[in-house]
């Protein structure tokens, strides 16, 4: 009788330490497949930014994210390893904004800032300033520097906080944002181009329409 229960004893210890290793197996084969199924995903869609870069459902968005290169330095991916104005300057459609910011001198304090919101003006935007106003708000640095600042929000804000929201600006002034999905406004004149575009120290949203701090 002895016997019986120490060889049952026995089967039990044994079948305890063989599960583990059974179910570490299992593990690390999902996750090979897993891996693997990803890297096929990647390669089939080159385009589409990777996690570092934000998903496709909870990345950038907008008509103006289509014209983002698939790779390199202006990529999403290239964008979200650089800090926010060097990221600007890889994108040849913010090339005015980021020749502000250098004449601003804010190119340092924009890149060693940390969880901060940009909303981005295109050329575009600023091609609406009739030339003469935009050549005057360059030469005036501290004028230059309050309307670039009233772009910049101190913390990361997702597309869900820009439904209807009301954020303090560097300037100190406030900006107001509404909208749903992929459709929101600044300050009920600027519309969102591209949206929720990460960078290593902030998130971007590319403006059609430069702000003005009243």
């Amino acid at each position: 009788m002895h016997a019986l229960r120490f060889r049952r004893t026995a089967v039990a210890v044994a079948a305890a330490a063989v599960l583990p290793f059974s179910l570490a197996a299992c593990s690390d084969s999902g996750a090979d497949t897993a891996s693997e199924a990803g890297s096929e995903a990647s390669a089939s869609a080159p385009g589409t930014p990777s996690t570092e870069a934000g998903t496709a459902a909870d990345g950038p968005f907008g008509p103006a994210c289509a014209a983002v290169p698939a790779d390199g330095a202006g990529s999403f991916d290239g964008m979200a390893k650089d800090p926010v104005a060097t990221a600007a300057s890889n994108n040849p459609e913010l090339s005015t904004l980021v020749a502000a910011v250098k004449q601003a001198g804010l190119v340092d304090t924009l890149n060693n800032a940390q969880n901060i919101t940009v909303f981005a003006p295109t050329n575009d935007a600023f091609a609406k300033i009739p030339k003469a106003d935009l050549d005057k708000v360059l030469a005036d640095k501290d004028m230059l520097t309050k309307i670039l600042t009233y772009h910049v929000v101190g913390q990361k804000l997702t597309p869900k906080q820009l439904e209807n929201g009301s954020f303090e600006t560097l300037q100190k002034g406030m900006v107001t944002t509404k909208g749903s999905g992929e459709d929101y406004t600044v300050n009920d004149s600027s519309k969102v181009v591209c949206g929720n575009v990460p960078t290593a120290n902030a998130t971007v949203y590319i403006v059609d329409t430069v702000l003005m701090p009243k």
